[in-house]
């Protein structure tokens, strides 16, 4: 039977630990209160989402390798996959490997997953082939009349799940909507033109994956742009380009950015009576505190003392409406 829950966030962390399939850091890159909202619904075999962010923001991470997962604007926007500019009508294929996204103010998305047999089965049922799976084709411009219709569908479905959830424990109601849903998706993919990374794209994605790498062995120790090149084998022009490209800013901004979340992060999961400030600021390699204390609270509009003191994240308390229905687990 069909499950749903809503969830509001009001820190990109548990947001971030709601996705679903997915293992992934979400960065704002613009001042203000981070606000999200999240709803999970979960079919029998399918797994939807629907999203709304309110800040800019970079994401990086992977999905997870056991489910083929879609994701797509659900109003008219662009947001940058892996590098590519993906417009409204579009539909990203979610790629297995490390990977970045740059999201708009504002973004409402929607998201797809079955698991990886299941995907298969239902190509072969519905097309009698299997889609191929090159990791350089992972956007896709479907048929307009078919994308409209899934997008239709997915929308409707998500309001059922807010107002009338209750629609769900109608067993034959909620296969019917199921199998629309798959069946949209998968002719949305296998009837759709598959764009293909360039050979300069691809040169720079690897680049960027090497860049995070590189920043995750090195957390906490002074980097200067120099020694990350030659350690890359890459000329500051070259690095400079393909984080513009990936990440809409340059690698020193977003070494920095990378950073302060960090710094974040740790101090909202410390115990104040155990840790200070300095101490938890110098493990990531800002030394000078007047400065960093000051970008700080520009970027999250309080200190990090204040940051220190509040009580840990609990996910839990953003819950909105769990579904009176049993189903699968959302978490």
């Amino acid at each position: 039977m069909p499950s749903s829950r809503s969830f509001t966030f009001p820190d990109p962390l548990p947001y971030q630990a709601a996705l679903r399939i997915s293992d992934v850091n979400i960065l704002p890159t613009a001042r203000g209160e981070f606000r999200a909202e999240l709803m999970q619904i979960d079919f029998d075999k399918l797994w939807m989402q629907r999203g709304r962010e309110n800040l800019p923001h970079v994401v990086v991470g992977e999905i997870g390798s056991h489910r083929k997962a879609i994701t797509f604007l659900t109003e008219k926007q662009e947001m940058t996959y892996c590098g590519r500019e993906v417009p409204f009508g579009s539909i990203v294929v979610q790629r297995k490997d490390r990977q970045h996204r740059r999201n708009p103010a504002n973004r409402h998305w929607g998201s797809m997953s079955l698991s990886n047999d299941e995907f298969h089965s239902a190509c072969k049922a519905i097309t009698g082939c299997e889609l191929s799976d090159k990791p350089s084709k992972f956007v896709v411009q479907p048929n307009p009349d078919v994308v409209s219709r899934l997008l239709q569908l997915h929308q409707t479905v998500g309001m059922i799940a807010e107002t009338t959830p209750t629609i769900f424990a109608m067993r034959e109601v909620g296969r019917a909507l199921e199998q629309r849903l798959v069946h949209l998706m998968i002719r949305c993919l296998t009837e759709g033109f598959f764009s293909t990374m360039s050979t300069g794209s691809r040169r720079h994605d690897r680049i960027v994956a090497r860049f995070e790498d590189f920043l995750e062995a090195n957390p906490n120790q002074p980097l200067y742009l120099t020694d990350v090149c030659a350690a890359l084998g890459v000329s500051e022009r070259t690095l400079r380009w393909a984080c513009e490209e990936h990440l809409g800013m340059g690698p020193i901004r977003y070494l920095t950015l990378r950073r302060m979340h960090l710094v974040r992060c740790a101090l909202l999961r410390a115990d104040p009576s155990k840790a200070t400030v300095t101490q938890i600021v110098t493990d990531y390699g800002f030394w000078e505190l007047g400065r960093f204390s000051v970008a700080y609270r520009k970027l999250f509009g309080e200190t990090p003392s204040v940051s220190l003191r509040v009580p840990p994240v609990d996910q839990s308390a953003f819950l909105n409406r769990p579904s009176s229905l049993a189903g699968q687990s959302t978490g």
